[in-house]
């Protein structure tokens, strides 16, 4: 069995670090735990139910901070050891290569890719939501803001490119 394992990290890991993929789940879940541990040692407790509203915003205040970490021109200095300048991706975001190997390029896909971030910053707001559920809030509200203002200005953008 271990052998077999072994053979198909071997031929996997060729195009993609597993080991430094495993050690990135570890510090996920490792960081879960923790929050786990304080909320218990705290006496805090996960609510039975998220409201709608709650989820709304957690929905796109997570949909705006990951593009914001992944893509942003002003958070680009957060992912440059990881990553490679290539060029613009949309408005107002860019496009980059993850560079290196090994945990600099686990990093760099993580810090990179709004998708893989998603989890990461959901989990954090979720923890937002036990510990300090009124700034959690209100920085969702934030994000949320952001989000819709980001997206009235590719509306407006759009409406003055057909009016032309």
């Amino acid at each position: 069995m271990t052998e077999t394992l072994r053979e198909i990290n071997d031929a996997y890991s060729k195009e993609r670090p597993l080991a430094s993929y495993a050690r990135v789940l570890g510090v996920y879940g490792t960081a879960v735990a923790a929050l786990l541990a304080a909320g218990r040692l705290t006496g805090r407790k996960a609510p039975d139910r998220v409201a709608p509203m709650d989820l709304a915003l957690m929905s796109v205040a997570t949909h705006r901070l990951s593009r914001t970490i992944a893509k942003d021109t002003v958070t680009s200095p957060l992912r440059a050891p990881f990553t490679r300048y290539v060029g613009v991706s949309g408005p107002s975001e860019l496009k980059e290569e993850v560079r290196g190997e090994g945990h600099r390029h686990a990093v760099g896909e993580l810090l990179s890719c709004p998708f893989c971030l998603a989890q990461w910053i959901a989990t954090g707001y979720a923890a937002g939501m036990v510990f300090a559920p009124g700034v959690t809030r209100l920085a969702g509200a934030t994000m949320t803001a952001v989000a819709v203002s980001d997206w009235l200005q590719l509306a407006y953008s759009k409406m003055i490119k057909v009016a032309k």
